[in-house]
């Protein structure tokens, strides 16, 4: 009975839960790590995931997973990156101004970029850009290496933003028009 119920949940795809709510969603696995317990009887080996999943519009978050198998810590990871999704403000495909984020001793420098640029940014910086829908952007990343420090410290980047209509509720004051 265990045994088919394993299967039965092996069998439903964890994509297709995103895709059918959002209409498109994005998932990137960005780290997978083995790590054990030394127990009485040796070594006890499981899986950690590091995911970031988002809409391409604005919205993104960061899961991690931990499981005996490396399927069911993925599918750990992508419900724990989805209940976290926040919003960014992306303007245009691309950030409204330089902002740098922060994370442990991980700093990333994102500029913003003229369309045809691309996303100039690294492995893990990229997954995080892309989800969030940014189109066009230059990255930076100094200090630390680590892969999750660096998603940690891309999304503070990405939080700091703020849009035009978001400053203009802050202040209390109308903008000019461009």
């Amino acid at each position: 009975m265990a045994e088919q119920e394993r299967d039965t949940r092996g069998d439903s795809h964890v994509h297709d839960a995103l895709d059918t709510e959002e209409g498109k969603g994005l998932e990137r696995v960005v780290r997978i790590s083995r790590v054990a317990a030394v127990v009485k009887g040796g070594r006890r080996f499981s899986f950690t995931a590091t995911v970031v999943v988002g809409n391409g519009d604005g919205e993104v978050g960061i899961g991690y997973g931990k499981a005996r198998e490396v399927p069911v810590a993925v599918e750990k990871a992508l419900k724990d990156g989805r209940s976290k999704l926040q919003k960014v403000a992306v303007r245009n495909g691309t950030l409204p101004f330089k902002v740098t984020g922060r994370f442990g001793a991980a700093r990333v420098v994102m500029l913003p970029a003229n369309e045809g640029t691309g996303v100039i940014a690294g492995e893990v910086v990229r997954a995080v850009l892309e989800c969030a829908g940014v189109k066009n952007v230059l990255t930076k990343s100094i200090g630390s290496n680590n892969k999750l420090n660096l998603l940690r410290a891309a999304l503070d980047g990405l939080l700091q933003l703020r849009s035009k209509g978001d400053l203009e509720r802050l202040r209390g004051v109308a903008f000019e028009a461009e």
